[in-house]
């Protein structure tokens, strides 16, 4: 390199351009709002958000499981272990995390980076959700067992048995987020 040649760095613009991106980015997947001279925060999701959330959850979730025809289920298998360990260190966000795994390997089931994708946003958005949740023990430790009892119709390739279970599994978790959502929030209609 010359002497007088400076390397590039990063002006307080740039940043600030960073910046913008990436609230951008956060307000379009639904995750931050912005409001006209209040500036950006975190979005607070609504009843009405939570129930649509689970519509969209069953249509690609079940739809990936159902159109599937792989039988390679080493990340949901993998997930599951993930689980179990979280399980015996009693760490319930670690739990919730290995459940998320879960469902993103079902998806991922379906071989499309679309629907993957789709997926990864639809969970970051409930993850706002879940903070309402006071025991997280309690909220996720059962779903552990819905997953290995899915893992196991799987492999044992019972699909339409599966694809029902994880359907009612969906709406047994939508009733208890709602309830739980409900208590905490007051009703909007966003």
């Amino acid at each position: 390199m010359h002497a007088d040649v400076v390397p590039p760095t990063e002006s307080p613009l740039d940043r600030a351009s960073t910046a913008e991106q990436a609230f951008r980015l956060l307000i379009h997947e639904r995750l931050l709002s912005q409001q006209p001279y209040r500036g950006v925060s975190v979005r607070v999701l609504s009843v009405h958000d939570v129930i649509d959330l689970y519509q969209v959850r069953k249509v690609i979730e079940c739809g990936a499981v159902a159109a599937s025809t792989s039988t390679d289920f080493t990340r949901a298998a993998q997930a599951v272990a993930e689980g179990e360990q979280a399980e015996s260190q009693s760490d319930w966000q670690g739990l919730g995390t290995a459940n998320i795994r879960f469902h993103q390997a079902l998806v991922a089931l379906a071989g499309s980076p679309r629907l993957a994708d789709l997926m990864r946003g639809i969970l970051a958005e409930l993850r706002l959700v879940f903070h309402v949740m006071v025991d997280p023990r309690t909220f996720h430790e059962p779903y552990l067992a819905r997953n290995k009892e899915l893992l196991a119709l799987l492999t044992s390739g019972n699909r339409e048995k599966a694809v029902q279970t994880l359907a009612d599994y969906l709406d047994i978790a939508e009733h208890q987020l709602v309830e739980a959502y409900t208590r905490q929030q007051p009703i909007t209609t966003e």
